[in-house]
């Protein structure tokens, strides 16, 4: 197993969540060229007061990048999908996207600090658990059933797997 190095993204939206999903995760592998992704949950809001639930993923990016940058990158997909970034409240309120930086890892050796890293992700371990379990093809308790997210050009949620992108399409550079 080769040795890989980047970070663990939690991605989340539950405004638009099946389009918002699809947008951010169109966005991240038209610039990294590949993902690997965890399966799609439907998970109530924590920490906020809402009735509508979130669909969240797991996402490994492998990159060099330094997190100050990926951090960038990711808040300019957030406000393109139409997140306020200066509201002081946006974490508290129903949001077409969120990307949150979990954490970084080398993989294979780091996988299990990852799942200490993310403390504040309690909500997200079945995914986390399944996403690392898939890259370093180990044994892991699925989670519960995914939820298809499907477009056009993209199709992913119902398992782990990884999404390669081809930089000849035609669709590049669409979010």
């Amino acid at each position: 197993m080769r040795q890989r190095q980047g970070y663990l993204l939690g991605l989340g939206s539950n405004l638009g969540p099946q389009d918002n999903m699809a947008a951010m995760v169109t966005a991240l592998v038209s610039e990294f060229g590949e993902l690997d992704i965890s399966r799609v949950l439907k998970i109530p809001p924590v920490g906020m007061n809402s009735h509508r639930d979130f669909l969240n993923t797991i996402i490994f990016v492998e990159t060099d990048l330094p997190q100050t940058a990926l951090k960038a990158f990711c808040n300019q997909i957030e406000i393109q999908l139409g997140r306020d970034r200066d509201d002081p409240l946006s974490k508290t309120k129903d949001r077409p996207a969120d990307i949150d930086i979990l954490c970084s890892l080398k993989l294979p050796e780091e996988a299990d600090i990852a799942v200490s890293n993310v403390t504040d992700e309690y909500f997200l371990y079945p995914i986390i658990r399944e996403l690392l379990g898939y890259l370093t093809e180990t044994t892991e308790v699925s989670p519960p059933e995914g939820l298809l997210i499907k477009t056009s050009h993209l199709s992913f949620g119902e398992t782990a797997t990884t999404i390669y992108w081809d930089g000849s399409a035609s669709n590049k550079g669409i979010l």
